[in-house]
């Protein structure tokens, strides 16, 4: 009998120890799933509202007792999230609730004691800076904590209330600067998970940094920060990057901006917009003229000369796997391309070196046309991010390139292999995407999540049972192509990398 109630009270120990975890801020109790131990909603900030709206994340103030962390926090304020196209309800955030509290963070971890430290992964969501959330399904950590890694997602502001910049912002920061604020709680929650994942049995010496679309933007935005040195020393960057050009302003410009949307709510001043409701600023941000906020190159968390920032290699130098997809694409708008429009382009942009480039991309028809325009596009909007952070890092970079389709839903378009497709086989989620996956489908899953996994856990993809996978800046620019139940190593953009980076 005391044998039995010994047991009882170790087992109960043992139980309490891995669902209720103390942080620097005070006890958190999350659940378990299986020999996984999940948390939801650490709040890692102070709620960005009242006097806080457009400033710099403040550190969280410390609780008392246990704070309950089984549910997802609220998403930041953005328009209404619905499904669109070829993004069903598993690639989108939660419609409930959206605040403006909203910097919290999720925890999903194997670890079995305190001191396991086990590799850190940190997923920063997509939604073109102005929408998303960490509670979509597809992000769910499960999977890949089963496979050995801590998994880390977190919640920051987006839109008008994560970039907006204006000259009494900056005047009041006390560094010059306003606007990307978003990138700012992404690093708060860095700062949190140093001082906090080894609690949760993580290694906070061996973090790295992950996300896709607007994630990727985010994960090359810390990248180049220098306030971000030293928080992580991987990263992983899928579908796009800041060194394309896009969603990014100088700070003038992005104050000006500022400045008009002030007029455009008939506001006056900083403190005027900080009493309005955050759902009526949002409403109003939705206005066309205003453009879409974004990027500010602030000469304080981002360089003011992006590109020779990062030709200087005054970056952070960390391992890097970077890709995109074939639909990333169909992103950008092309209206009616044929041969005559698209030779016209490349003369007047290209000059006396069209001839070179209509070599590379030939349109010999409008068909031709059509399809190098798209290839045109997928190397602007991702494969020229990834081919430049392959040519700035003095350390190994991973390039891929996915191209399977998923299979069909029966009723429902096919969008081929669209823009945010590989993240479930990435992050191993198939599970949370209704489709009726087929064998190879499975297989290439197991395999993509592999290389992430081990990348995460090494710094090297490559593992027993995978196919080799040849750093693209070590082995003449080859990068490994995700097809379904075929992958192969290629250098076919190369020259084409090549080309629009001189011209």
């Amino acid at each position: 009998m005391r044998k039995l109630i010994f047991l009882f009270i170790t087992v109960s120990f043992a139980g309490y120890g891995q669902n209720i975890v103390e942080t620097q801020n005070g006890k958190v109790e999350g659940y378990s799933n299986e020999d996984i131990h999940i948390f939801k909603g650490i709040p890692f900030a102070e709620p960005p509202v009242g006097a806080l709206r457009w400033k710099a994340p403040q550190p969280v103030q410390n609780w008392k007792g246990v704070k309950q962390t089984k549910e997802f926090g609220p998403s930041p304020i953005q328009n209404t999230p619905e499904p669109f196209l070829c993004w069903t309800e598993e690639f989108i955030a939660k419609p409930e609730p959206l605040s403006e509290d909203c910097l919290y963070l999720n925890i999903w971890t194997p670890a079995k004691a305190h001191d396991e430290k086990l590799p850190v992964f940190v997923w920063i969501y997509g939604g073109g800076l102005s929408s998303g959330s960490a509670n979509c399904d597809i992000y769910d950590g499960q999977q890949m904590a089963e496979q050995g890694v801590v998994f880390v997602s977190l919640n920051y502001r987006v839109g008008v209330l994560g970039f907006m910049a204006h000259p009494e912002l900056s005047e009041e920061s006390g560094h010059g600067a306003s606007g990307n604020y978003g990138f700012m709680d992404q690093l708060e929650g860095l700062k949190w998970i140093q001082k906090n994942i080894a609690a949760f049995g993580g290694d906070p010496n061996n973090v790295t940094i992950a996300g896709q679309s607007a994630g990727s933007f985010s994960v090359n935005a810390q990248i180049a920060s220098p306030l971000a040195s030293g928080y992580f020393n991987k990263a992983i960057c899928q579908s796009g990057g800041i060194l394309g050009g896009r969603l990014m302003q100088d700070l003038a410009t992005a104050e000006e901006q500022g400045v008009k949307f002030m007029e455009s709510v008939n506001a006056t001043s900083i403190d005027e917009l900080r009493a309005m409701p955050a759902a009526q600023l949002q409403e109003l941000s939705n206005n066309s003229d205003l453009g879409r906020f974004g990027v500010v190159l602030d000469d304080y968390f981002l360089p003011k000369d992006l590109f020779e920032h990062f030709k200087e290699g005054n970056h952070n130098q960390v391992k890097v796997l970077t890709g995109w997809v074939t639909g990333d694409s169909n992103l950008l708008p092309m209206g009616e391309v044929t041969m005559e429009s698209f030779t016209s382009m490349a003369n007047e942009r290209f000059g006396g070196n069209a001839h070179e480039f209509l070599e590379m991309f030939p349109a010999g028809n409008n068909e031709e046309a059509l399809q190098s325009q798209q290839k045109m596009n997928l190397l602007s909007f991702a494969g020229l991010p990834s081919y430049l952070l392959g040519t700035y890092m003095d350390r190994d970079v991973w390039l891929y390139e996915f191209t399977h389709v998923p299979t069909d839903k029966p009723g429902f378009p096919n969008y081929g292999a669209f823009h945010t497709s590989e993240v479930p086989f990435a992050l191993h989620t198939l599970d949370q995407w209704d489709r009726s996956w087929q064998t190879e489908e499975r297989k290439l899953e197991d395999q993509m999540s592999a290389y992430w996994i081990n990348f995460v856990k090494t710094g090297n993809p490559n593992g027993e049972g995978l196919p080799q996978w040849s750093s693209y800046n070590q082995d003449e620019g080859k990068l490994l192509i995700f097809e379904t139940g075929e992958l192969k190593s290629s250098s076919k953009y190369l020259e084409e990398f090549w080309f629009l980076t001189q011209h």
